[in-house]
């Protein structure tokens, strides 16, 4: 098991590009309120000695899976690698700038976006058409529940009637050509909205019925910090 933080062995690290000082839940898998993709489900606690987020953030989450099971030597020599292709993806001067390394991170996380598309992709395309309609996500996602089926529990029948409403108001937002049918880019658009600038709308929409509990149409500082804690 590796148990360095990985940006105290990129200081360290002397494979041929070296640490440079610098002159930054819903239904289909997504939380209600919208963060950016995040880069790890870890929590971000260095200070303690967690550095699985680091881990997570730098590797990706099923890169940092195999590297979990490296001796520290396995893991450093491997690691060193990906430095050097950090550093050649850059300008190749033997250093890893802090823009390298955030260029970094933002390659990791759009191959998490990728692959969770992917995995999705696999479910919701029942028919394998090469699209995904709505009626194939709506029936793989709510199908446990047939149409006019009643509920015992009223507020589940609430909650489930407000999730399907917003997913399909969503799916239509991301359906930017209108035929219910989504590409794999508007699936994307659907499952990752904070990364599209058409979507931005539907963001805040969103985040703005999830945190005004009280419905006034504004979102008051206690209602904001009680997303946090």
């Amino acid at each position: 098991m590796w148990r360095p933080s990985l940006l105290l062995l990129l200081l360290l690290l002397r494979h041929g590009a070296q640490g440079k000082p610098s002159p930054e839940a819903g239904p289909h898998g997504q939380g209600r309120v919208h963060h950016q993709a995040p880069l790890s489900e870890a929590a971000h606690d260095d200070a303690h000695g967690n550095f699985q987020y680091d881990h997570e953030a730098f590797l990706g989450r099923e890169v940092a899976k195999e590297f979990d099971q490296l001796s520290p030597e396995e893991s450093q020599a491997r690691l060193g690698r990906i430095v050097d292709r950090m550093d050649r993806a850059g300008d190749g001067d033997g250093w890893v700038s802090l823009a390298e390394l955030r260029s970094w991170i933002a390659h990791t996380q759009q191959r998490h976006i990728r692959d969770s598309v992917s995995a999705a992709w696999n479910t919701y395309d029942t028919d394998r058409d090469g699209r995904v309609g709505w009626e194939e996500l709506r029936n793989a996602t709510y199908g446990y529940y047939a149409p006019g089926e009643e509920f015992h529990d009223v507020e589940d029948a609430e909650t489930y009637k407000k999730m399907l409403t917003r997913d399909e108001r969503r799916f239509r937002v991301a359906d930017q050509d209108g035929d219910l049918m989504a590409t794999r880019e508007e699936l994307t658009a659907f499952l990752h909205p904070e990364e599209f600038p058409h979507m931005r709308d539907i963001v805040v929409a969103e985040t703005l019925e999830d945190l005004d509990k009280n419905k006034d149409g504004y979102i008051q500082v206690d209602e904001y910090i009680g997303e946090w804690t």
